[in-house]
């Protein structure tokens, strides 16, 4: 009997992605969700500089048993999406972006198939781009996503 041998996944050979700032994946015109945990609420706060439930109410909203962070309306751009001083778009909270945010794009939508991978990538410039992350990294960050 021989052994059992599993289907490897298409990204076995890694994938590259190098973030190209443009904000695509914090931007509207869909809505969408940013999930994050209480333990990512307070680290925002903090980095703000903010009382955890100012912070709450201020940029958290509920979306069923979970919470997100708010968009601004009416372009459903993240509420921590601003511009820097050359007008490019920036992460106003990336120090301590949520792990939704920081495990982009090796989400396990994206990673089903290579079509789903060349279709986040119409979105976002920097899939295929820059340094190559091996199969073990992109596997801590799809189940990382998993389970955050």
């Amino acid at each position: 009997m021989g052994r059992f041998d599993r289907k490897q996944p298409w990204y076995i050979g890694g994938l590259a992605f190098e973030c190209q700032g443009c904000g695509q994946c914090c931007a509207g015109p869909e809505e969408g969700y940013v999930w994050v945990t209480d333990e990512e609420v307070a680290k925002i706060a903090k980095f703000l500089g903010l009382d955890e439930q100012i912070m709450r109410d201020a940029y958290v909203r509920r979306v069923g048993r979970r919470f997100s962070l708010r968009e601004r309306m009416p372009s459903r751009d993240c509420v921590f999406l601003g511009r820097d001083e050359q007008g490019r778009r920036i992460c106003e909270i990336y120090p301590v972006r949520p792990t939704q945010c920081r495990t982009w794009p090796y989400w396990p939508g994206n990673l089903r198939c290579p079509e789903d991978w060349c279709r986040a990538a119409r979105r976002c410039p920097g899939i295929n781009l820059g340094r190559l992350y091996d199969f073990n990294e992109i596997e801590a960050l799809r189940i990382e996503t998993t389970d955050g």
